[in-house]
């Protein structure tokens, strides 16, 4: 392997593809089979769409920068969580499957995660939110154009909220400045030391 090769595949972007037509479940287990030995590609499901998306290195390196600063907060906060990362949500009678970036229980196990986080690169092409409602998930963090957009479930619909209601002392804002920092070093230390004043 040649090094322009190496360049080519280590700078490989997330794209998107949904994938054209309608299908069944059944047909959407089979596709998923036929894909589980790629590498890095994730197959999401909603009421007969089907999307696979392929995962660069920005977006690991922004959900993983995203998970320590959270769970640093979570630490020092004293506050009991359970991390659960990438685990798929999937389930035929709600019509959809799909794995968020990140996602966490806090308190205890429930049914469901109570929070969930998604780095967007590319504009998805598949009702986000909806997936999420249908699996209860109290709270939904987005990660798009440098910045965090928070949606917390109130009655049966996701509402964008400037502040975590899961999480209401966390500064959003401080939260973004670390994640943008070019030191992960650096955006710890400086957002421990804001959490902590």
């Amino acid at each position: 392997m040649t090094p322009q090769t190496l360049d080519k595949i280590t700078s490989l972007q997330e794209q998107r593809f949904l994938l054209p037509g309608h299908y069944t479940w059944e047909e959407f287990e089979e596709l998923e089979a036929l894909t589980a030995d790629a590498p890095g590609l994730r197959i999401s499901y909603l009421d007969g769409c089907v999307e696979f998306m392929t995962l660069g290195e920005q977006h690991e390196i922004l959900k993983k920068v995203i998970a320590i600063l959270l769970e640093a907060y979570f630490f020092d906060k004293g506050i009991n969580f359970i991390p659960v990362g990438s685990a798929t949500r999937r389930a035929k009678e709600k019509g959809a499957s799909f794995e968020p970036d990140e996602s966490y229980y806090i308190g205890q196990k429930k049914e469901n995660p109570d929070l969930a986080i998604e780095v967007n690169i590319t504009s998805g092409s598949i009702d986000k939110l909806e997936k999420y409602k249908r699996f209860n998930i109290n709270e939904v963090w987005f990660w798009e154009n440098n910045q965090l957009s928070v949606y917390h479930l109130n009655n049966d619909n996701y509402e964008q909220v400037t502040q975590s209601q899961l999480l209401p002392e966390l500064d959003i804002n401080l939260l973004e400045r670390c994640v943008l920092m070019p030191s992960i070093i650096e955006a710890r230390i400086e957002f421990l030391k804001e959490i902590r004043q």
